[in-house]
């Protein structure tokens, strides 16, 4: 299982946490440009994290539209290693990672008086949260209602990254088997819940979970036994409770089930807001069943759901790729179908039932384990879409500064899957240009109606990594309310 067919291999050659754990060392210098270039899916960290030396010393360059004139592109400004401001060391304060070293510390006098006045601007609505702090020391830089819990949108993916990150380890994958059923001739497509899981023949870059793969080794399987002909069963039970969002159909999100391919998009997209499948279990298992017939597998009747014996050994088996790049992915395109599936993958780790219900008990819980605070917060899904969700600024930092810390490298991937400023993802036109924040700046953004927020990360000029955190509510128009949460993380950016 090692070819471009098929896919990801049971056994990675190298671990991703020792990735991290080394990256964490070397301070994971990356630049701009590279992060530009670099999809977030390969083999669980970005190129321009596994390589650090091709990106030192470098001061850009990268192409990002012609000129009309003909001249040369401008240099792109290089991204600071997104630790750099992390000293290993001694005991942290509880939120930060490290002793850290004073030099250079941020004059959280000077970064008040930049945050204040633009924290009151009409257009960041009538409530607000504000959170800064330094993430080597712990030390509180800004807060305005800091604690107080509000409604994350998005941004409430940076927990669901960590809590799943925290259960599963960076380096876990989710597995779709095809088992033989209960009958004779008949065999039963296994839903693993992997968001990866495409039926497209030219996969996606570094795509994981192929039904393509699957139905090759499938085929080859059955044929070896001397079949030709099966009846096709498909068992999406692993998660539990009603698969439809609390919020109803939406073009941002398919029915959550243990079994979709291509999060249910009828098109070619990958991200952004599309009409999704309406059963996208029954939808996966007929492509499956097509992707057979190809390989000259006869498939009777129509697929239909049965119930996979309790241990029964596959007859074959794809793979997610590592549980770091489906959690980059996440954060850089605030991808609601791949947020579903991890909070249940937490759920499931923890003990609790896979479905809403199981995720408002397992994420909460795996947070608090992290020694964060989280008192009044409530993880009512993964994704951010329902409104119920309540987080605080104050846990959003702690958050990333655990992600930070040089003692837990599996939560890494927190960071290095946040969009950066102008660049990529999310944040691609945000704080871009001349922008002092303009690929220094690494944030989850958080939107819905009345509510916007961002969360992430700066180097600051001295060196050091700041976690910020701002939530609003109630906010008259989107468009404003973003020009002011960029100018809240660009002085940020400026702190000295």
């Amino acid at each position: 299982m090692c070819d471009r067919e098929r896919g990801w291999s049971e056994v990675p050659l190298v671990k991703t946490w020792q990735l991290i754990a080394v990256s964490a060392v070397a301070g994971l210098a990356l630049s701009a440009a590279t992060v530009a270039a670099a999809g977030p899916w390969d083999s669980g960290q970005r190129k321009a994290e596994r390589d650090m030396a091709a990106s030192w010393g470098r001061t850009g360059g990268a192409d990002h539209g012609a000129d009309p004139a003909g001249a040369a592109p401008k240099a792109a400004p290089s991204a600071p290693g997104v630790l750099a401001g992390v000293r290993p060391g001694g005991a942290g304060t509880g939120t930060g990672s490290g002793s850290g070293d004073q030099a250079g510390a941020v004059d959280s006098g000077a970064l008040a008086a930049a945050l204040r006045p633009l924290l009151a601007d009409p257009a960041l609505g009538t409530v607000r949260g504000a959170s800064v702090i330094d993430t080597a020391t712990g030390k509180v830089l800004f807060e305005a209602g800091a604690r107080e819990v509000m409604t994350p949108a998005s941004t409430v993916k940076i927990a669901t990254a960590a809590a799943s990150l925290a259960a599963l380890g960076p380096d876990h994958r989710i597995r779709t088997t095809v088992t033989p059923g209960a009958g004779p001739g008949q065999i039963i497509l296994v839903g693993g819940g992997d968001p990866s899981l495409t039926a497209k023949k030219k996969a996606p870059a570094g795509a994981g979970g192929s039904l393509v793969a699957l139905a090759a080794d499938t085929a080859q399987a059955l044929k070896a036994a001397g079949t030709d002909s099966v009846a096709l069963g498909y068992d999406d039970s692993l998660y539990t409770g009603p698969a439809l969002h609390p919020i109803g159909a939406n073009v941002n999100l398919a029915p959550v089930t243990a079994l979709t391919a291509d999060e249910g998009r009828p098109d070619d997209s990958f991200s952004g807001p599309v009409k999704r499948s309406e059963d996208p279990s029954r939808d996966t298992a007929r492509a499956f069943a097509a992707l057979l017939k190809e390989r000259g597998i006869k498939v009777t009747g129509e697929p239909a759901r049965a119930k996979a014996a309790t241990g029964a050994v596959p007859l074959a088996a794809t793979l997610s790729p590592p549980l770091a790049g489906l959690v980059e992915r996440m954060l850089t395109y605030s991808d609601n179908d791949i947020a579903e599936a991890l909070a249940r993958q937490t759920a499931l780790a923890s003990g609790a039932p896979a479905s809403f219900d199981g995720v408002a008990q397992a994420v909460g819980a795996r947070l608090a384990a992290l020694g964060v605070d989280t008192a009044g917060s409530r993880f009512a899904d993964g994704s951010g879409l329902n409104r119920a969700d309540k987080v605080s600024a104050g846990l959003l930092t702690a958050l990333l500064a655990k992600a930070a810390d040089p003692q837990r490298p599996e939560l890494r991937p927190v960071l290095t899957g946040l969009p950066v400023a102008g660049f990529t993802g999310t944040l691609r036109t945000r704080n871009s240009g001349t922008s002092p924040a303009a690929g220094l700046l690494r944030a989850k953004t958080g939107t819905l109606n009345g509510v916007n927020c961002l969360a992430g990360t700066v180097v600051d000029p001295a060196g050091r990594l700041l976690a910020f955190a701002f939530l609003t509510a109630n906010t008259p128009d989107a468009g404003n309310a973003e020009k002011g949460l960029d100018k809240l993380a660009a002085a940020v950016a400026n702190a000295s």
